[in-house]
């Protein structure tokens, strides 16, 4: 067993709280028990597999992107295991945790403009890139389908199997959209009656890491915002 044995098949608990009306059941999918802590062990290892396997990502490359956190915790950790060198550009705001997390596994990190946010990071992966082409390979999280595959065939299989097909509404985050993109499709693919809940900030100063208000300027290429029936924002509090 390795590493990337251990992403994916996460289980889905049930909340007990009080209020709830009409027999609603309320569960979570616990993504935070992929080996790296979070949903993002999914995309990060479909992108670098991919990479892999079509001879677009070598040993004598550094993977770099872009990252708000997670994804880059990822990327360290995987490249770890598999031997690759990994730069990853962050703003300087990012959560003393998450950078640390990222060193550990070996990544060298760029940190930019913390009032950029994460348009910051994605510019200076651009520059870097410019000058040095032949010496990168940019998985680029917001344009690889892999990053929304990842759930299409994973995380909404997943659901649909430990609900036994029941699930009646998914309510996610948003911040590259693939967990959204992949897991909505999936299963209104199988009924497309089933509701889809995108949940976004209500100020582009906000606190979440890794969810995205619409404010900002790096855009995924995959995601259609159609896929929301229902679009619900809140506060960081």
């Amino acid at each position: 067993m390795t590493i990337l044995d251990l992403i994916g098949n996460t289980p889905l608990l049930s909340l007990n709280i009080d209020g709830l009306k009409n027999g609603v059941k309320l569960f979570a999918k616990a993504e935070f028990m992929n080996v790296g802590g979070s949903v993002k062990d999914r995309a990060a290892k479909a992108m670098l597999l991919k990479g892999i396997a079509d001879g677009s990502l070598t040993k004598d490359k550094t993977v770099i992107d872009s990252t708000s956190g997670n994804t880059g915790i990822s990327y360290a950790m995987i490249c770890s295991d598999l031997g690759y060198k990994v730069r990853l550009c962050i703003p300087a705001n990012v959560s003393p945790e998450h950078k640390a997390y990222m060193k550990a596994y070996g990544a060298d990190i760029i940190e930019t403009s913390p009032l950029e946010g994460i348009d910051g990071a994605y510019n200076e992966v651009q520059r870097i890139i410019s000058e040095n082409p032949d010496k990168y390979f940019y998985p680029d999280q917001y344009s690889n389908n892999e990053n929304w595959l990842a759930h299409y065939n994973g995380t909404g299989m997943e659901v649909l199997s430990q609900t036994g097909g029941s699930i009646t509404h998914f309510v996610s985050g948003t911040g590259t959209a693939g967990t959204f993109t992949g897991c909505v499709k999936r299963l209104k693919a199988y009924n497309s009656g089933i509701k889809a809940v995108m949940m976004r900030p209500d100020s582009p100063f906000h606190g979440i890491e890794g969810i995205k208000h619409p404010s900002a300027h790096v855009r995924s290429s995959f995601f259609d915002e159609s896929l929301a029936d229902e679009t619900i924002e809140i506060s960081t509090e």
